[in-house]
């Protein structure tokens, strides 16, 4: 991996206020343990054969998968690999299949402004990685007519192919996300699954952090004006790469409930700074700053913090929640 130098190891263009220095600290002692991570992962994965889940399996994700195994444990764990593995040629025959003049239009709108400041999805790059990203999306919106495309889609498959270097693989990923990790009606037209989860981050503040809760009610804050593109594009262009990648090992292997960790995690880490704000700019602002920094760069120890910091959170109170919350936003209509 790249560490200094103005493009990191994903194409992404460091912003100017990079702090080289810093992150040079921390990656020499991250390299280390993804050094130690890679031997036991390796151990565990010779002889082939797809992922399966295990507890050990979640143990060694929860420690950060290498880059060079990420696809195929994330194509294990989440049931995508079972799912390609049972229909050959499907995603080919969805790209020969039917023609949508809307679903195309909307997609290619969204092209540009994905990634402009990574170079692998320029115009000018050799291969241009605009091509696979408009091949994905358009496969998904012909296999899923339900969701057709929607805004945030293009990021989160930006990724998948970033990781996978493989179209058909990023479309099962995107498949296995949007079908049956996310909860239903995520990227729907109502999304409603979307606004469900704002409301459950809200209720979940409220009980474990109510301090904040009150200076958002207080100023009359909705958590879709601070929080929506964490949910939207599961942490992209929000965290740090790296850091989304390690979040995105757990998404894939225990399911949705991490969203709620990383975003209860960010708030409890920085509620002091949060309750400094003073109006509604000043909250914003705040927001935008709690996803930058040492304490989000340095993965490692943010993932830790992500399943001790914010105590117990069973999927049975989130399942409740979410239920409770999806009626009050269908009673609102």
């Amino acid at each position: 991996m790249v560490l200094s130098g103005p493009i990191d190891p994903y194409g992404f263009e460091r912003p100017e206020d990079f702090d080289y220095a810093a992150y040079e600290e921390f990656f020499s002692a991250y390299l280390a343990i993804l050094t130690r991570r890679a031997i036991k992962w390796s151990r565990l994965l010779k002889g082939g054969g797809a992922v399966q889940r295990s507890m050990t399996v979640k143990r060694y994700i929860r420690k950060g998968i290498p880059l060079e195994h990420r696809a195929r444990v994330w194509m294990g764990v989440s049931g995508a690999q079972a799912r390609m593995d049972r229909n050959p040629g499907y995603y080919q025959r969805l790209l020969q299949g039917e023609r949508s003049a809307s679903l195309e239009e909307a997609i290619r709108t969204d092209m540009n402004r994905t990634f402009p400041d990574n170079v692998r999805f320029r115009k000018d790059a050799e291969p241009c990685l605009q091509g696979p990203l408009y091949n994905v999306l358009l496969a998904y919106g012909h296999h899923n007519h339900g969701v057709g495309y929607c805004q945030g889609m293009n990021f989160i498959a930006g990724y998948l192919i970033l990781v996978t270097k493989s179209e058909e693989e990023a479309f099962w990923l995107l498949d296995a996300l949007v079908g049956r990790i996310l909860p239903a009606d995520y990227y729907s037209p109502s999304m409603l699954g979307l606004k469900t989860d704002q409301e459950v981050l809200g209720e979940l503040v409220r009980t474990k952090l109510p301090a904040v809760a009150a200076l958002m009610d207080g100023h009359g804050v909705l958590w879709t004006l601070v929080a929506s593109r964490w949910f939207i594009c599961l942490f992209v262009d929000v965290l740090p790469v790296e850091t989304v990648l390690r979040v995105w090992d757990c998404l894939f292997s225990e399911g949705s409930k991490i969203i709620f960790r990383v975003a209860l995690t960010l708030l409890k880490h920085h509620q002091a700074s949060i309750l400094e704000a003073t109006s509604v700019p000043d909250l914003c602002e705040k927001f935008k700053e709690i996803t930058r920094g040492r304490f989000v760069t340095e993965c490692h120890s943010f993932m830790q913090r992500v399943f001790s910091e914010p105590g117990s959170l069973s999927r049975a109170s989130i399942a409740r929640l979410r239920e409770r919350c999806r009626a009050q936003l269908l009673a609102q209509g």
